[in-house]
């Protein structure tokens, strides 16, 4: 029976660019979800600060409304002056004042300090935006190039399918079926060439007596240990030898 090896070898080829691209397109949904989420992470981060900035806008009306109060308070107190009747009442009511003035110039120190933060929030948001419309050029930029990418192993995916497809059935069928079951077994990887005496997948010494069978290519013989069919695989210096060879008994033309 004649042992389809080359194009039991051609499959194997197509099977492994194959396995390759699927492994390739599988990461694309990952590459492209973390692109989508570092833009919106510079989105975010303009927000952050946009939110930032409303934080210190409230806080300092909130003690814009303490210092007006305080202030109408220390108002009504000066008024009460007129109409005391005693020193101590006096005394008190200039207590009240003083301590009204007091809180006054505590509160707008901190509405000061606010002020400064609110410049120092503005210039991180200025900066903020100026990276996100960098950061999100780039990642449009990469999403586009991975997507340009994906596209094209796609299409390389479907030239392979259909190389499949046509090199499949004309191999023997029980020969077909025996390299698909292995395949399936060994994670797409039935076939294993022999160099030096070696499968060089699980790397056992090939017999001998076997290795003379597997250069007469005459039938199927899987290694011993990885179960894998084997086939024997020409060292480079011995094509290298025989293509000199070649050249040598051509003779000059």
């Amino acid at each position: 029976m004649e042992i389809a090896f080359s194009r039991l070898i051609q499959l194997q080829h197509v099977d492994r660019d194959i396995q390759t691209i699927n492994s390739l397109l599988e990461a694309v949904p990952a590459k492209l979800d973390a692109i989508d989420q570092a833009i919106r992470r510079t989105a975010e981060i303009v927000a952050e600060a946009k939110d930032k900035l409303a934080a210190n806008q409230k806080k300092r009306r909130g003690l814009e409304s303490e210092v007006k109060a305080f202030k109408e308070q220390a108002a009504k107190f000066r008024r009460q002056l007129n109409d005391v009747k005693t020193n101590k009442e006096y005394s008190a009511l200039l207590k009240e004042i003083e301590d009204a003035s007091g809180k006054v110039d505590g509160i707008e120190e901190v509405i000061l300090q606010e002020m400064i933060s609110a410049d120092d929030i503005e210039k991180d948001i200025k900066t903020a935006q100026e990276k996100q419309t960098v950061e999100e050029t780039r990642l449009r930029e990469e999403r586009t190039t991975i997507q340009a990418e994906q596209k094209e192993l796609e299409a390389r995916r479907d030239v392979l399918l259909k190389e499949r497809a046509a090199v499949l059935p004309t191999i023997p069928p029980d020969q077909a079926r025996l390299y698909l079951r292995i395949s399936r077994k060994m994670a797409g990887v039935a076939m294993s060439p022999v160099t030096d005496d070696f499968c060089s997948i699980c790397q056992l010494r090939v017999r001998p007596q076997m290795l003379d069978d597997l250069m007469a290519m005459k039938e199927i013989i899987t290694c011993e240990a990885c179960g894998r069919i084997l086939y024997w695989a020409k060292p480079p210096e011995e094509e290298d030898g025989e293509e000199d060879k070649a050249d040598t008994t051509a003779g000059p033309e």
